[in-house]
């Protein structure tokens, strides 16, 4: 465990992931088979910018995402999009913030934080 995070100890795939963040950035919001997503949480502060990139048989092929927040949520950010990647939309859909949690172990004050990768939101191509 390493502690970054004001008092809050947080697990070494948390810090890999705040650290070392995959698919960081943004897709072609043009382009007609990306969808994307945006939530925040008026509560802490946290925004997640969310783009899946679709292909013709219903599989995401691409994620990227951009996070204004703490560690916890740039890694549970960080994580959906490695989750979601060859899954179809509707798999997808199964994922869980609670999954997501439960795999960073994340801490109960931290919970929040892996919320705004599972929000539903609305998607706009």
């Amino acid at each position: 465990m390493v502690l970054i995070d004001m008092s809050v100890e947080l697990s070494t795939q948390v810090v890999d992931h705040y650290e070392n963040p995959r698919n960081v950035g943004s897709l072609d919001k043009t382009s007609k088979n990306v969808g994307t997503g945006l939530v925040g949480a008026p509560a802490c502060g946290d925004v997640m910018k969310l783009q899946i990139q679709v292909d013709e048989k219903g599989k995401i092929v691409d994620a990227r995402f951009k996070t204004f927040g703490c560690g916890s949520a740039i890694a549970s950010s960080s994580l959906a999009t490695e989750w979601v990647k060859g899954k179809t939309v509707e798999e997808a859909l199964t994922i869980k913030n609670t999954d997501i949690a439960k795999e960073l172990c994340l801490p109960p004050v931290k919970l929040h934080c892996s919320s705004k990768s599972k929000e539903k939101t609305q998607l706009s191509a």
